[in-house]
């Protein structure tokens, strides 16, 4: 940020005097800074004017703002349909660094001076820097992962503490994943409809304020300790995981504030300009594109900085290492309102050298007009793949229910689409690393759920089971919720097992969602976004956890990071090669390279997939994938390919764990027996070829060469609602 930057350094700087204070209104006719007494948060000790320049910065300067000051804002100004001044309330600083409530239901911002000079040391910790090829995301709930975990004392579970235990860092390294990613932690409150019900936000997309951490997730000694001991608390906990060799990436809520519609709560930004903070018509009305009640206006310089002055803070102040941004397209609307993957905003995301060093992550869509951006985003940016966990779900799951009504399924063109890395979707500069793939999600069925139930059970949210999505592409397998027979329950493991598989085998960066690698259920509820209870929370007690699906998620990622051409960084071209892509071959069930007819055939369900990492730039890997996803016992001829000598077996989803199978060789061209439903993984053995051919190239419909996805249908997909 230049220094003739005019909206630099707003919020509060302290120095030997006092501090500063600048805050940004282009409508406001007066702003006064309020310092109250420490001890009655509802007593103005101090009143100072500020003064405001040509830019819309107000200022002024207090010996008051000294660290540990709460203080408060009331701004004043026209009336008018489009504002909301009122200098009666005392409002938020937007870039406050620490939060704490009045009795009033308002809020005072805390002076905090920086770490280190609260004398915090990162002991020469730094960022890992995880590449992306050698990402797994682990998606988590902060207060959910410890809370029942009997490991961690009491009164560090379910804390920031908590995730920084080793009981935790033991569980999340040997697991394998690189990248907690965890539900928003900035400070946010429950909406007023879920406080009348006498519920709860659980998983914090109502931000209060960007720049300060969740209070209620520190341990009772940082909270009673203050802003100050809270946000120790939530350093402490980077610097652990980073010394463990995991990233911390937040889910950040930028789109929309916890002020929600026009009618809902003034805390900060409709109290100090409603009309330049958040999207409006022409009649004063709040164009929403989130859902949410109100959408912060990034046709704004002022929305801008507020976002990338709360993402550097985060990112070098707090040393996180990326960010999920929360409904994505809206940052990406300009001043009419339209997406642009140059939006100034995003670009300088990417530009920034402390933003754009990390992982950024995307979620491509909002409900806005044309909300649909995925695909849409700059290169530098990783997206949710909607289009992935849909095919996924419906290939193994929605094919497998209409097999069983005697209907044709999909075939297995678009799933291989989706397996080699989705190129029909993500331009080839981008390369398969910017599908970032996931089965479920916190908003959804749980992986478990996903193949329990065929109908969400939301009753107990309180909106009469309205609420959460309707169309899930899962299957009860015959059997809605819990059940008894064997057969049933089996068929539900191998499921989530060939579900797991998938992802974890796909090229793009694998997500998994917390629980799921031990099969958690939320009893059917997929939008559990109002329950802090035994529902959302881990389980760690072993009895309430299926121990052989957790040792399969442990083993896929073993094999993930051991085999490179899982791990393709680019899309290859054909006849070329590309370091760090993998060259793809497709065969079908008797050996041979698959054909046009085949590929769009919807009664094709068995597929072998040949990857193999680029010789002469990276060691030299080859693996095969057998996928059959179909109800009868099938006979594969496992394929003739030039340099490959042997397969070794690496996993076979038709076994309920990783067991004395693995290792089991097999020669090109041996016949080869596969269960209903499975896929099984090898590694081929022997030199690699002299030419690199795409069997898939010559034969596919519009394929232009290895990693590319010429199976599929470039239109691929329907959203999941």
């Amino acid at each position: 940020m230049s220094p003739a930057d005019p909206l630099r350094d707003l919020g509060v700087r302290t120095g030997p005097d006092g501090g500063v204070i600048r805050v940004w209104s282009a409508h406001a006719t007066s702003i006064d800074l309020v310092v109250f007494d420490r001890e009655d948060l509802d007593w103005a000790s101090v009143r100072v004017p500020l003064e405001r320049d040509a830019h819309g910065v107000w200022e002024a300067s207090s010996p008051a703002l000294a660290p540990g000051a709460r203080y408060g804002l009331r701004v004043d100004g026209p009336a008018g349909i489009e504002h909301a001044f009122n200098p009666v309330h005392t409002l938020l600083d937007p870039w406050a660094r620490g939060l704490q409530p009045a009795a009033d239901g308002s809020w005072r911002g805390v002076v905090l001076d920086s770490l280190a000079a609260e004398g915090f040391d990162w002991g020469g910790v730094g960022k890992p820097r995880v590449p992306l090829d050698h990402t797994v995301v682990y998606e988590a709930h902060l207060k959910g992962f410890s809370r029942l975990n009997a490991r961690i004392p009491d009164r560090l579970r379910g804390t920031y503490a908590g995730l920084a235990h080793d009981a935790s860092l033991e569980y999340l390294s040997g697991l394998g994943v690189t990248t907690v990613e965890l539900l928003p932690v900035h400070a946010f409150v429950p909406e007023e409809r879920l406080v009348r019900q006498g519920q709860v936000n659980y998983w914090g997309y109502n931000t209060l304020g960007f720049f300060a951490p969740h209070a209620p997730y520190a341990s009772p000694d940082a909270q009673a300790g203050g802003p100050a001991a809270v946000r120790r608390e939530f350093a402490g906990m980077v610097k652990r995981l980073h010394e463990a060799g995991i990233e911390v990436v937040l889910d950040v809520v930028y789109n929309h504030t916890a002020e929600e519609g026009r009618q809902g709560p003034t805390y900060s930004f409709r109290g100090i300009d409603n009309a330049s903070y958040y999207r409006h018509d022409v009649h004063g009305r709040y164009v929403d594109t989130t859902g949410c009640g109100n959408t912060l206006d990034f046709g704004t310089d002022a929305a801008m900085r507020l976002v990338l002055d709360s993402m550097r803070y985060w990112a070098d102040e707090l040393q996180v290492d990326g960010f999920r941004l929360d409904l994505a397209a809206t940052l990406g609307r300009d001043a009419l309102g339209a997406y642009s993957p140059d939006h100034p905003l995003l670009r300088a995301m990417l530009d920034d050298p402390v933003i754009g060093a990390g992982k950024l992550i995307a979620e491509p869509w909002d409900v806005g007009p044309f909300g649909w951006q995925t695909g849409n985003f700059a290169p530098g940016f990783s997206e949710w793949n909607d289009r992935y966990r849909d095919r996924m779900r419906d290939f193994w799951l929605g094919d497998l229910r209409r097999e069983r009504h005697g209907e044709p399924g999909s075939g297995i063109g678009r799933f291989a689409t989706r397996l080699a890395g989705s190129a029909n979707t993500f331009a080839h500069e981008r390369g398969p690393l910017a599908s970032l793939n996931f089965i479920t999600a916190h908003d959804g069925f749980t992986l478990a759920d996903l193949t329990a139930y065929d109908v969400k059970h939301n009753l107990g949210n309180g909106e009469h089971n309205r609420d959460g999505a309707d169309h899930n592409n899962s299957y009860n397998h015959g059997v809605e919720g819990p059940t008894d027979d064997a057969d049933v329950a089996a068929a539900r493991r191998r499921s989530i097992r060939n579900l797991l598989g998938t992802l974890l085998l796909s090229a793009g960066v694998p997500m998994l969602t917390a629980g799921d690698e031990y099969g958690r259920s939320q009893r059917g509820n997929n939008n559990a976004y109002c329950h802090d209870s035994e529902l959302t929370w881990l389980a760690w007690d072993p009895a309430r956890r299926d121990g052989a699906i957790e040792a399969t998620v442990r083993h896929l990622l073993r094999v993930r990071r051991e085999n490179p051409a899982l791990r393709p960084v680019r899309y290859g071209r054909f006849g070329e090669r590309v370091p760090s892509a993998s060259q793809l071959d497709w065969y079908n069930a008797l050996g041979h390279t698959m054909t046009i007819d085949e590929w769009n055939d919807p009664s094709q369900r068995t597929l072998q997939f040949l990857a193999a990492s680029t010789p002469e730039f990276e060691d030299f890997n080859r693996i095969l994938l057998v996928v059959h996803a179909s109800e009868t016992i099938a006979e594969v001829l496992l394929p003739v390919h030039p340099g490959v000598d042997d397969y070794e077996l690496l996993w076979d989803s038709g076994r309920d764990a990783p067991d004395g199978e693995q290792g089991r060789r097999y020669v090109p061209g041996d016949r080869l027996t596969v269960a209903p439903q499975t896929m099984q993984l090898f590694r081929a053995h022997g030199e690699p070829a002299p030419v690199l051919v795409d069997a898939a190239a010559d034969d596919g419909p519009g394929g232009d060469g290895p990693g590319d996805a010429p199976p599929g249908d470039p239109h691929d997909g329907d959203r999941e609602g």
